[in-house]
């Protein structure tokens, strides 16, 4: 009598894909509120907190510094069920073995990337390294997800919606990426230095807050100029409705996010708004990832095994 094979279901594959792209904005969020609300320093060890304990005080600082390392290590967990359930989903899928690969590796670099940044007292530039990082995961992610969806292989359903607007969506990454880079060092420059009154406050990067305020903010007319004008020219060529979907959703986020840091500038920049902030930048990164992805035209993977 042979022993049932243990396989995992594309349905089942499905949610866990889904758990994991929500994951990677919770480690976003949270290494958001660490800095925000000054915890960056909370824990001067790593991985314990104070000289091999897990706790350093009951102050809050190290409660939250702590509970962001516990989000990160729960990730580790996570992305790890999720790469070894690639190789036992029926059928197997030689990318999203690959995408779960990268998201495992993308969990350790981060992680790695978080001691650095805590031996160094918070040095800017790699705080700077860290969120980038963090968006990236975030932009696998939403891949991974988008792909245990749908049917991709050799001989696979790949039709091609418009050539010139996968052109268009190919050469956004190019605004996108400077609008990252630019909020970054904005932030880098910023007042919230990610350290609580009491510790060695953290370096800025050498930037005047004000300036770097600017060049972020022309980044980002001219990510909403491109935008917006992406959705005049869909509309006009009469583009297929997917891709008018996205772009509608792009507009939309650009003009929120633009409206926050507006905002939060006018106000300057209290956490709250400046989490909501974060918040927008992640929804950007997943409406620019989603658009390049409806470029292309796959079938939905089966929910039930062929028979």
């Amino acid at each position: 009598m042979s022993k049932p094979q243990l396989n995992v279901s594309v349905p089942v594959f499905r949610w866990m894909a889904f758990t994991t792209f929500l994951s990677m904005i919770l480690i976003v969020l949270s290494g958001g509120a660490v800095r925000l609300t000054g915890s960056g320093l909370g824990c001067p060890d790593w991985p314990t907190c104070f000289h091999g304990k897990i706790a350093g005080s009951w102050n809050i600082h190290p409660f939250i510094e702590y509970a962001n390392r516990m989000i990160t290590g729960t990730l580790i967990v996570v992305t790890t069920v999720v790469f070894i359930a690639s190789f036992l989903r029926s059928p197997r899928r030689r990318d999203l073995v690959i995408l779960s690969g990268l998201l495992i590796l993308g969990i350790f670099a981060d992680a790695i990337l978080g001691a650095f940044v805590v031996y160094t007292k918070l040095n800017p530039w790699l705080v700077s390294v860290h969120m980038l990082l963090s968006i990236a995961m975030v932009i696998i992610g939403a891949i991974f997800y988008h792909r245990s969806k749908y049917v991709y292989g050799p001989n696979a359903r790949s039709d091609i919606r418009s050539p010139h607007f996968l052109r268009i969506a190919r050469l956004l990454w190019i605004p996108f990426i400077l609008l990252l880079i630019t909020g970054t060092i904005t932030t880098g420059s910023g007042p919230h230095a990610g350290s609580f009154q009491g510790q060695l406050r953290a370096r800025r990067l050498p930037f005047a807050f004000q300036n770097a305020t600017w060049v972020h903010s022309l980044a980002a007319l001219l990510f909403i100029g491109l935008v917006v004008g992406l959705l005049i020219s869909i509309w006009k060529t009469q583009a297929p409705q997917a891709l008018q979907l996205g772009v509608r959703r792009l507009v939309v986020i650009s003009l929120l996010q633009g409206l926050i840091g507006a905002t939060q500038y006018i106000l300057h920049v209290p956490v709250v708004l400046v989490e909501l902030h974060i918040l927008g930048a992640v929804s950007l990164a997943i409406g620019v990832t989603q658009f390049h992805l409806r470029q292309n035209a796959h079938d939905r993977e089966p929910l039930l095994p062929k028979k």
